[in-house]
């Protein structure tokens, strides 16, 4: 059972413990939930050269962060399920807002394939839309990862911009 009042930090969360896991200390959180995403990003990026990754593409499914890890080989899953819930609120709430978008855009380009007559017609447009707003959105949600939250989530458009700021 996951110790609810567990504090990063301490105990079972302490710096050094996280570290060796690969969980940010400072976070709780893991850029391990990263992969969830950029393996269906690579898939929409790969449509125009390998049109059979389409399959690939549609049984791809949304995973919450704790899911992901349930789900997951990461060898140290429990511990970041039980530092994700020690996370700060802001941050948990700035990664899920994200993660929204992300899912809510992986599911369209979805639907838009599952409906199109001619799926290779569409591949240039959906690893377009994988590279220009997918992408930068998991770009995004790695930058949370890392403590780098702005309370104004930037707008759809912005995303691209947000990312260049965190580089610059």
């Amino acid at each position: 059972m996951v110790d609810a009042a567990a504090a990063l930090g301490r105990g079972e969360l302490a710096k050094a413990r996280l570290e060796q896991a690969n969980i940010n200390p400072q976070t709780g959180l893991a850029t391990d939930y990263l992969n969830h995403f950029n393996e269906v990003v690579m898939l929409l990026e790969m449509l125009p050269a390998m049109p059979d990754c389409a399959e690939d593409v549609l049984e791809w499914t949304p995973l919450s962060y704790e899911a992901h890890f349930e789900k997951s080989g990461f060898s140290e899953k429990q511990l970041a399920i039980t530092a994700y819930r020690a996370a700060p609120d802001e941050l948990r709430e700035a990664l899920t807002s994200v993660v929204r978008r992300i899912d809510d855009a992986v599911l369209a380009a979805q639907s838009r394939l599952r409906q199109a007559d001619e799926p290779v017609a569409l591949a240039n447009s959906l690893a377009e839309e994988a590279t220009m707003t997918i992408k930068p959105l998991v770009a995004v949600a790695g930058a949370i990862i890392h403590g780098h939250v702005d309370t104004q989530e930037p707008a759809e458009d912005e995303s691209q911009a947000a990312i260049d700021a965190l580089f610059a």
